[in-house]
C-alpha cells in the first residue's frame, strides 16, 4: 500500500481527498479479507465527520473499486496481525462511479464482478451512504436514522417488505412495543386506506392507535361462535382425551352439520359442510345431542353424548364467554363483522387492535385462531374479487405458533404457519413480534422475507434469528447483543442492504401502555389505598364488564 497519509493527517479529511485505508488480501464468494493500516484507522477516528470517524471499525463499511464500479462491503470482525488489522468483510452490493468526483451513485445489491486481491480499499464516506441507504421512488416509510449518523434517513419499502412477510424481535426491555407501533403508525400514515389487523394479548396498543384505528375487546368484538370451523369447534367443546376425543368429536361432527343444515341458509346449500360459516342455535345442537343420546342404538353409552351437553351448556351460560357465545349472535352477521374488523372500508382508520387480555384463557386461542382463519379464508374465496390486502399483526407470537417442545396442539399454530407459508399468494401478509424467537415454529422465522432484531440477550435466540438471517448479514447479527434500547439490525426485503437504525421518537399519545413501573418512584406513593382495592375487586369480580 502506497501514497497512504498517516495519523493526523486524515483528522480533518474530506471526501475529495479521501485515501485508501488498506487492501483485499483474500476473497470468497460472499466476503473476504481486508488488511488495514493501523495509523491511517486510527488517524480518522478523529475526524468530524462521524461516518468517517467509525472508518475501519466494526459494523462500518468500506469501498473498492472494480472498474467503472464501486463494491461496497461491511467490516464483520477485526483481528490484529503482524502487518496491520485483518478485517473479515461482506460483499453488500455494488454501484456505479461518477468518473469526475469519483463519487458512488446508482447503488443496488448483490455482487456481478469481484474485486482481485491486491485491490485497494476506502472508507465510505457521508456521501457513499446517503447514495446506499436513499430510499428510491418505491412506498417507503421513514422509521430512523442510519448508524453511526444523524442526518441519513432509514427507510423500509412497505411492499417489499408486507409481500414477504415481517418479524420484529427483541428482548423485554429494548423498546420492542414502541418500535412496532411506530413501523405500524408510519405504516397508517402512508395508506390511510389500508387494512391491518393486530392481535394485542395485554391490551397495550388501544391507547396507541386510539385515534386512527379501531380498538375491540370483548365488550363490542361480537365475534359469532358459529364462524368456528369444525378443529375449533372440537377445541372449545371436547374436553375428553386419547381414543375417547374421537368418539366425542365424530358426535359432535354429525350434530353440528345438522344444526348448520336446519338454518335456512344451510337450506339453501346443496353440499354443506361442518367447516362452513352458517350461522345456528346452540339450543339445536344440545337438542340434537340428546336427541342422538336417547335412540336406542346408542342407549350402551351416554357419556360422550353428557359431555358435549354438560360442555355447551356450561359456555352458553358463563358471561365471560358472552362476546362470542351470546344468544344474540344468532343472526346472519358475518359481511358486517368482516366489515369492521378487517376495516372494509377503513374510513381513515386503517388498524383494528384486538385485545385478547381480557378474553378467558382457555379460549383465547381459538379467538386468535378464528381471526387468523378468517383473514386467510377471505382471502382465499375473494381471489375473483378486486383485491384487498390484509396485515395481520401478532404480538407474542410464541405464544401463538410455538415450536415442538412448546406445541399444545391447537389449531391457531396450523393456521399461522400456513399464513407464513402460503399467505402472500393471496395477498395475505404476516407480521411477527416476539421476545423469544427461539420459541417459535421452526421455520415460521425463516419465511419472513424481513427480520428487523433489536438486542437479543439470550444466546439461544441469537442463534436462531443468525440462521434465519441472509449471509450477507452476518456481520451485523454480531452487534445484536451490543445494541442500544430502541435500536436494531434490518436486513431482507424490506431494506437496500442491512442497516444498523436508531428509532425516530413516538409522540406520548402515539405510544402503547407498556412503560415498566418506575419502582423507586412507585414506592414512595402513598394513599388512597382503599379505594384502589375496592375497585380492583369490582372489576375483577365482573370480569372488566
Amino acid at each position: 500500500m502506497t501514497d497512504m497519509p498517516t495519523g493526523a493527517a486524515f483528522a480533518h479529511a474530506t471526501p475529495a481527498t479521501l485515501r485508501q485505508i488498506g487492501a483485499l488480501i483474500d476473497i470468497a464468494g460472499s466476503g473476504g479479507t481486508v488488511l488495514l493500516d493501523r495509523e491511517t484507522v486510527t488517524g480518522y477516528a478523529g475526524n468530524d465527520d462521524p461516518v468517517l470517524a467509525n472508518a475501519g471499525s466494526v459494523g462500518s463499511q468500506i469501498k473498492v473499486r472494480v472498474g467503472a464500479t464501486w463494491m461496497i462491503a461491511n467490516i464483520r470482525s477485526l483481528r490484529l496481525g503482524e502487518a496491520g488489522i485483518l478485517a473479515q468483510i461482506d460483499f453488500l452490493g455494488e454501484g456505479d462511479e461518477e468518473r469526475l468526483t469519483g463519487k458512488l451513485y446508482n447503488f443496488r445489491r448483490g455482487v456481478t464482478r469481484y474485486p482481485a486481491p491486491g485491490a485497494d480499499a476506502f472508507p465510505v464516506s457521508t456521501a457513499d451512504l446517503k447514495q446506499i441507504y436513499g430510499a428510491d421512488n418505491r412506498a417507503h416509510v421513514e422509521i430512523g436514522t442510519v448508524y453511526p449518523t444523524s442526518d441519513i434517513r432509514a427507510a423500509l419499502y412497505v411492499d417489499a417488505m408486507l409481500g414477504k412477510h415481517f418479524a420484529l424481535l427483541g428482548s423485554t426491555g429494548t423498546g420492542k412495543s414502541t418500535s412496532a407501533a411506530l413501523i405500524l403508525h408510519r405504516i397508517c400514515e402512508l395508506a390511510p386506506q389500508g387494512h391491518i389487523v393486530m392481535v394485542d394479548p395485554h391490551g397495550e396498543y388501544a391507547a396507541a392507535f386510539d385515534g386512527n384505528g379501531a380498538i375491540y375487546d370483548v365488550a363490542n368484538l361480537q365475534m359469532p361462535y358459529w364462524l368456528m370451523n369444525f378443529e375449533e369447534h372440537c377445541e372449545v367443546f371436547v374436553t375428553s382425551s386419547g381414543s375417547e376425543r374421537q368418539i366425542d368429536a365424530d358426535i359432535l361432527a354429525k350434530c353440528l352439520l345438522m344444526a348448520r343444515g336446519k338454518s335456512r341458509l344451510g337450506q339453501e346449500i346443496a353440499k354443506l359442510t361442518v367447516d362452513a360459516p352458517i350461522p345456528y342455535l346452540l339450543s339445536d345442537l344440545t337438542n340434537l345431542i340428546q336427541l342422538e343420546m336417547g335412540k336406542m342404538d346408542r342407549a350402551g353409552d351416554t357419556a360422550p353424548y353428557l359431555r358435549l351437553k354438560t360442555k355447551i351448556e356450561e359456555i352458553k351460560a358463563d358471561p365471560r364467554y358472552g362476546f362470542m357465545f351470546s344468544g344474540m349472535l344468532v343472526a346472519d352477521t358475518m359481511q358486517d363483522f368482516i366489515g369492521r374488523v378487517f376495516r372494509l372500508p377503513g374510513g381513515g382508520k386503517p388498524i383494528s387492535i384486538i385485545d385478547v387480555s381480557v378474553v378467558p384463557n382457555e379460549i383465547t386461542s381459538v379467538v386468535v385462531a378464528v381471526l387468523s382463519r378468517m383473514v386467510f379464508d377471505f382471502a382465499i374465496w375473494s381471489r375473483n374479487e378486486p383485491q384487498r390486502p390484509i396485515l395481520l399483526v401478532c404480538e407474542e407470537a410464541h405464544r401463538y405458533i410455538p415450536n415442538e417442545r412448546n406445541a399444545d396442539g391447537s389449531s391457531v399454530g396450523k393456521i399461522l404457519s400456513r399464513i407464513a407459508k402460503e399467505g402472500r399468494k393471496y395477498g395475505v401478509s404476516l407480521g411477527l413480534i416476539t421476545q423469544r424467537p427461539s420459541d417459535l415454529a421452526e421455520g415460521v422465522l425463516s419465511q419472513c422475507g424481513t427480520i428487523i432484531s433489536m438486542r437479543l440477550n439470550n444466546d439461544r435466540d441469537q442463534a436462531f434469528v443468525r440462521a434465519a438471517m441472509p449471509e450477507g448479514a452476518r456481520g451485523f447479527l454480531d452487534s445484536i447483543p451490543a445494541l442500544r434500547n430502541r435500536e436494531c439490525i434490518i436486513c431482507g426485503e424490506g431494506v437496500a442492504i442491512p442497516i444498523r437504525v436508531a428509532f425516530d421518537g413516538l409522540e406520548e399519545h402515539k405510544r402503547p401502555a407498556s412503560d415498566d413501573p418506575i419502582f423507586s418512584e412507585l414506592w414512595c406513593q402513598t394513599g388512597d389505598e382503599d379505594q384502589i382495592i375496592a375497585r380492583t375487586i369490582r372489576r375483577w369480580r365482573s370480569q372488566g364488564r
